[in-house]
């Protein structure tokens, strides 16, 4: 699915999980994303929403495929975001940071 397919906002039916590491997460965020850092998603898939569609993002797209695969294989209604938050930034979705949200970056 590409970012310009996502529903507009997340929601109890809805997730966005970024599953980026720490520091790419502080740099620029999509807001309302929940984050979970890909090697923790297995002692934390608690966490998501198991009745939630979860549309899963890291940077470019290669770390959100093995997300998905994981939750799918657990029960979850997972889905890939392509692009990941590189494409986010590109379609020019809006972004947020733990800083000054006029800094929020991905690259």
């Amino acid at each position: 699915m590409s970012v310009t397919e996502l529903p507009a906002e997340s929601s109890e039916a809805v997730v966005l999980l970024d599953v980026r590491e720490d520091d790419e997460w502080a740099l620029g965020r999509a807001p309302g994303a929940q984050h979970i850092p890909l090697v923790d998603i297995p002692a934390r898939a608690d966490e998501i929403d198991i009745d939630a569609e979860v549309y899963v993002v890291c940077r470019q797209g290669g770390r959100s495929i093995l997300a998905v695969e994981y939750l799918n294989n657990i029960g979850y209604d997972a889905y890939n975001v392509s692009g990941g938050m590189v494409a986010w930034q590109q379609a020019g979705l809006p972004l947020t940071s733990d800083g000054d949200p006029g800094s929020a970056k991905i690259y």
